[in-house]
């Protein structure tokens, strides 16, 4: 057992705190010399010292040991990376970088209640984990074990970290290998209930889409062998007709009906939707914003919202207008700000960050100049005037949320 201020790897690493547990691993926080804060994961005592299950253990070994290679051929942001692997006193340690933040389980499921995401920041940290299982496939493995849980949210940049390779198998295009069976229910699809079934990176298609279902609804999708015979999958509400068609095609039980790769899948969500209730062109802000031209992707904003509204000739909009807004263009204008700053701008951005502040669309001076500050439109105590806000090239110089 390893117990706090234990020195483990010479004085390498010192324990601080237990940080969880499974049924046959352990995790602890550890620092190092220089100060900084890792992961330690072991195998549980009961795994290392049972004298009844050495054959097992021997598995549980291999099994640790394959999970570190699997690890440590997949480099990537969006997946957690190992420091060290080592051995002492015969048990395995694999040493890897400490997450400071909430899984996405957490995010969702807080001290009041259910808490579902936002559409714009569930397809942001799907994309980031789509990315990352694409490397993962690349590498011929499959992670089998998608899920809110294993999804970690870095503080510091709010971006998705997969984590917790521990089932990852191996996989050959078109080729059927037994597979233990591994199962979190709601997210694992039906050949996954079957370990002589053939599986593919549509297996984990199935998991990445279960996840999104769960971050926009709140709620776990029914167990898949249930769908087969009783239990239906509710329709997403509140989400875009592009989103709901993304999760029910990543959703179909047979693996056929699914997109055949994370790639294919997340191409269902590239096709921008420029619809408009009074025949406003898009075409021109949607370019702005795909080169990053973003003051004048703000201009261009401005110009489309009065076309909207019908007030091109006065060239501004009364509490009434905003009221009667089109939802089909406030729709569209905010998911093309939203998709190509990757979920850092747009007005459902905005929107969170005041949700956020506790705002309830009644006005309290100080929360807007809270949310001023957030977003980047104060600064010093002082209200920035247009000319002076941030048009970065790189959109991640700027606040989050700090435009249109």
């Amino acid at each position: 057992m390893v117990n706090p201020e234990e020195h483990l790897f010479g004085d390498h690493y010192i324990v601080q705190e237990k940080l969880g547990q499974g049924g046959l691993g352990i995790t602890n926080l550890v620092k190092d010399k220089k100060g900084q804060l890792l992961v330690l994961k072991t195998l549980k005592d009961e795994v290392m010292t049972d004298p009844e299950s050495e054959e097992s253990r021997d598995k549980y070994l291999r099994n640790f040991d394959r999970e570190v290679a699997k690890l440590a051929i997949c480099r990537h942001p969006y997946i957690v990376q190992v420091e060290n692997f080592f051995y002492e006193e015969s048990r395995p340690y694999l040493v890897m970088e400490y997450i400071d933040g909430e899984n996405l389980w957490q995010r969702i499921n807080t001290n009041e209640g259910k808490n579902p995401l936002s559409e714009a920041e569930a397809t942001r940290y799907i994309r980031q984990i789509g990315e990352a299982l694409i490397v993962v496939h690349d590498k011929g493995l499959l992670h089998r074990d998608v899920k809110p849980q294993n999804i970690m949210l870095r503080t510091a940049t709010d971006e998705a970290v997969l984590i917790d390779f521990g089932i990852a198998r191996e996989f050959i295009h078109h080729v059927t290998i037994p597979h233990t069976c591994y199962i979190s229910e709601g997210f694992a699809p039906p050949e996954q209930y079957d370990e002589e079934a053939h599986r593919g990176e549509f297996t984990d298609v199935y998991a990445l889409a279960a996840t999104f279902y769960c971050l926009v609804t709140g709620k776990m999708p029914p167990r898949s062998p249930n769908r087969q015979s009783k239990d239906r999958l509710e329709q997403p509400q509140g989400v875009s007709e592009k989103a709901s068609n993304a999760i029910l095609a990543g959703l179909q039980l047979q693996p056929e009906d699914r997109p055949q790769s994370v790639s294919d899948w997340l191409k269902l969500f590239d096709a921008d939707d420029l619809s408009s209730e009074r025949n406003v062109d898009y075409k021109r802000l949607r370019d702005l914003l795909k080169a990053g031209e973003w003051q004048d992707a703000d201009y261009e904003t401005a110009s489309c919202m009065l076309k909207a509204a019908g007030k091109e000739k006065e060239r501004w909009l009364e509490q009434k207008d905003i009221v009667s807004f089109p939802s089909t263009d406030l729709r569209t204008i905010n998911s093309l700000w939203v998709k190509y700053s990757n979920g850092h701008f747009g007005f459902s951005v905005q929107k969170g960050i005041y949700q956020e502040l506790r705002g309830t669309g009644e006005y309290d001076g100080e929360i807007w100049k809270a949310f001023g500050d957030r977003v980047g439109w104060r600064k010093g105590g002082e209200w920035l005037y247009y000319d002076d806000l941030t048009w970065e090239k790189n959109f991640k110089m700027s606040p989050v949320g700090h435009l249109p």
